[in-house]
C-alpha cells in the first residue's frame, strides 16, 4: 500500500504548499489585532516612561504595567479565535513559537535587566526585527516587512541615544513597525 505522499505529482505537491501559504497569510491577516493591541500599548508605556522620566517621578517603569492587562488580553484573543473554525497550518505553528520565543527572550531581558542597567530598549527593538520581519515574509505583506526593518533602523538609533531619550525612539518605532503595517493589515482588501 502507497503512502498518501508517494501519490503526490510535483504540482500537486506545489499547490499544497500555496494553499498553506494562503491560509497562513489569511490567518496572521486575521489577527492584526495583536499588531494593533501592541502597537498601542508599547507606544504608550514609552511615552508613558519619557514623561514620568522628565517628571522626575520615583518609579517611572511603573507605567509597564499596562502590559499586563495587554498580556491577558492578547492571550484571551488568541484563545477564543483558536477555537473558532479554521485550519491551522504548519506555517501558522512555525509563526506562533517564533512569537512564543520572541516573548520568552522579552521576559528574561526584562528579568535581567539590570545587568545591563536597564538599557534594553535598543536591545528589545533589535530582538523585534527577527518576528516582525519573518511574519511581513510568511504573509507576503511588504508593509510588515518593512516594519521589521524599521525596528532595526530605531534599534541603531537607540543604541545611539542617550537613555532617556530611547523611549521616544522606542514609541516611534512601535509606530512604524507595528500600528502602520497592523492598521494597513486589517484593511488590506484581498
Amino acid at each position: 500500500m502507497k503512502t498518501e505522499t508517494e501519490n503526490l505529482s510535483a504540482n500537486q505537491s506545489l499547490d499544497i504548499i500555496r494553499q498553506m501559504i494562503n491560509q497562513a497569510q489569511g490567518n496572521v491577516r486575521g489577527s492584526s489585532f495583536h499588531f494593533l493591541l501592541w502597537g498601542w500599548v508599547v507606544a504608550l508605556a514609552n511615552l508613558g516612561m519619557f514623561t514620568l522620566i522628565q517628571l522626575e517621578y520615583s518609579k517611572p517603569y511603573i507605567v509597564w504595567l499596562i502590559t499586563i492587562p495587554a498580556w491577558l488580553a492578547s492571550m484571551y484573543y488568541g484563545f477564543k479565535h483558536g477555537q473558532e473554525n479554521r485550519i491551522v497550518t504548519h506555517i501558522d505553528k512555525i509563526s506562533m513559537w517564533i512569537w512564543v520565543s520572541y516573548g520568552i527572550c522579552i521576559f528574561t531581558l526584562v528579568f535581567f535587566g539590570s545587568v545591563i542597567h536597564w538599557n534594553v530598549n535598543p536591545v528589545i527593538l533589535l530582538m523585534t526585527v527577527v518576528p516582525t520581519f519573518i511574519s511581513g515574509i510568511v504573509i507576503r505583506f511588504k508593509p510588515l516587512v518593512l516594519g521589521g526593518i524599521s525596528f532595526w533602523f530605531f534599534a541603531i538609533v537607540c543604541f545611539l541615544v542617550d537613555p532617556q531619550y530611547q523611549y521616544l525612539v522606542g514609541a516611534l518605532a512601535v509606530v512604524t513597525g507595528y500600528l502602520i503595517p497592523g492598521y494597513l493589515l486589517r484593511y488590506k482588501k484581498d
